[in-house]
């Protein structure tokens, strides 16, 4: 089975059907690969990189365009246990990013120097799931 790693051509279109002039939060729940997978070619290839390690270098060479769109982690957790869901869809990382508008991460994510740095995302993921959400206050219980 092949994991999600980089959105299919109808969820992007899904995402840019919706108001670009609002704040954004992005919840993404993260399956590492034990060894990053980069293609041949890419510099870091045949070097027995782990995911984490893959990750950690695009959150690093990712960094300045996402503070310059306006972007920040506004929420990390580990996760440790599936408690209701399928015990298969474990995850290794978790957090929620901020992003001033819908507009700026379509920013970030067309950044000729981003395209570049996602290699790393891209060889570090064996599964992903990154969900677009509307920020509110939250109320006094659940589902409010």
């Amino acid at each position: 089975m092949t994991g999600s790693i980089d959105p299919l051509r109808e969820q992007f279109n899904a995402f840019k059907s919706l108001p670009r002039d609002e704040p954004i939060h992005m919840l993404n729940l993260i399956r590492l690969n034990e060894k990053a997978q980069y293609p041949e070619g890419h510099p870091d290839h045949g070097k027995d990189l782990s995911g984490l390690d893959a990750y950690r270098a695009y959150g690093r060479t990712s960094a300045e365009v996402f503070k310059r769109v306006g972007g920040k982690q506004v929420w990390v957790g580990k996760p440790e246990v599936v408690l209701t869901g399928p015990s298969d869809e474990a995850w290794d990382l978790a957090f929620i990013a901020y992003y001033p508008s819908a507009g700026a991460f379509l920013e970030m994510v067309t950044d000729p120097g981003y395209r570049e740095h996602v290699k790393h995302r891209q060889a570090a993921v064996l599964d992903s799931r990154l969900i677009r959400m509307k920020p509110q206050e939250p109320g006094e219980g659940f589902g409010e």
